[in-house]
């Protein structure tokens, strides 16, 4: 066996026998026993490799994650540390940085909270129920880690064609946060119906499933973004963390990327024929169909007061003609209702108001009309867009419905 070891090729094989194995039904202890008489060590990124290997050969991804747990831990204190951190992932403010502060605050909530809370549940100690109750609500804040984890971290490693982790993290995250959830609604309803056994049963369940993800994060995810992503990339990383939130922790240093300029490349540069916005690019074919697709009336007047675009849906509000196009927007009402028009956008364009709104019965429609004042990014007027939309539908709405109904 030694001579095969320290083939990579072999390794690869193996650890996905190993999984392999263990989907088909095979004993834990025997499994990790094998485990432990043939490597004295993996890395994150061979772990990856064969999770992404097993996708490509048509594991669903559901299977993997439902082995995720028992992989980890087998992998578990075998896991050789032979990506160093850098100086940079040692920085505050660095992403890395404070994700692993919030795992630090989140073992400490585990550990000196909920943990003591639960086991003094299964001691009949039911006056703690209002402590686990707040223990929980502290716990839920996880989802903006997980948040950032996954809508930050997550595109740049599809970007290099690292896709099976990311699925299978993002999995797992949504089975912790349910248990999470179901945790609250059961301490919520806890006087009423739900039996103690089911809310120590569940409460457990979140703990492992939260402290299995800080193992995953710390050992599999993070080695392996570091080795990957560039300064550049971070930098984004950074500029995007705030808007999603954080896990009682805010890094109040700001983290200075070595960014060279080859990394600052523009993404459209060299790209003909693209519309470069603030967030993305799209070609003008694309824009024009988004904007037409839309279930709502698009009308923009320049800041001279000229119709410069309005969007073409299947079914308008109100009628455009298209040579209204580069005419005065005063010219295009009634004259009983012009001196309304004027005004609306008078108002907007001294910054006397940011919008103005009105509803009208029209037929069988109820429409919201709303102007809005348009400004770059140092508040110069640049003009104002008219957006109406038949919203009669919207108030019928009631109760809720999910993307995972």
């Amino acid at each position: 066996m030694s001579e095969h070891i320290n083939n990579r090729e072999y390794r690869q094989k193996l650890l996905k026998e190993l999984i392999m194995q263990l989907h088909d039904g095979a004993d834990f202890d025997e499994v990790k026993k094998k485990f432990e008489e043939n490597f004295e060590g993996v890395s994150a990124t061979e772990i990856t490799q064969m999770e992404t290997q097993l996708v490509v050969e048509g594991m669903p991804v559901e299977e993997i994650q439902r082995l995720c747990d028992v992989h980890a831990s087998v992998f578990k204190g075998t896991i050789e540390d032979i990506h160093k951190m850098t100086v940079d992932e040692n920085t505050p403010g660095h992403p890395v940085h404070t994700f692993r502060e919030e795992n630090k605050l989140i073992e400490k909530l585990l550990e000196e909270r909920i943990k003591p809370h639960i086991k003094a549940m299964e001691e009949d100690n039911d006056k703690v129920v209002v402590d686990l109750a707040d223990d929980f609500a502290d716990l839920w804040e996880i989802d903006k880690h997980y948040g950032r984890k996954e809508n930050l971290l997550f595109p740049y490693m599809e970007k290099y064609d690292i896709t099976a982790p990311p699925k299978v993290m993002w999995g797992v995250d949504d089975d912790n946060r349910k248990l999470i959830k179901d945790v609250r609604t059961i301490l919520k309803h806890y006087q009423y119906d739900h039996p103690k056994e089911e809310l120590i049963e569940k409460a457990k369940a979140a703990v492992t499933g939260v402290e299995e993800m800080i193992f995953k994060e710390e050992n599999i995810l993070f080695p392996m973004v570091i080795d990957t992503l560039k300064d550049s990339e971070w930098q984004k990383i950074l500029e995007e963390s705030d808007e999603y939130g954080y896990f009682f922790f805010k890094p109040d240093i700001k983290w200075e990327p070595k960014v060279d300029e080859a990394e600052q490349a523009d993404p459209v540069s060299g790209v003909e024929g693209y519309v470069k916005f603030d967030a993305g690019f799209m070609l003008p074919e694309e824009v024009n169909a988004m904007l037409n697709t839309l279930p709502i009336d698009i009308t923009f007047v320049d800041k001279d007061g000229r119709v410069k675009f309005f969007s073409q849906g299947k079914e308008r509000i109100f009628a455009r003609p298209k040579t209204i196009i580069g005419r005065e927007v005063s010219n295009c009402h009634p004259p009983a209702s012009v001196h309304i028009v004027e005004q609306i956008v008078e108002d907007l364009k001294t910054g006397k108001k940011d919008h103005e709104d009105f509803w009208i019965n029209l037929g069988e429609k109820f429409v919201h009309i709303r102007y809005f004042a348009v400004r770059n990014e140092h508040g110069q007027y640049l003009g104002v867009v008219e957006v109406s939309q038949d919203i009669k539908p919207l108030k019928a709405l009631e109760g809720e419905k999910r993307l995972a109904d």
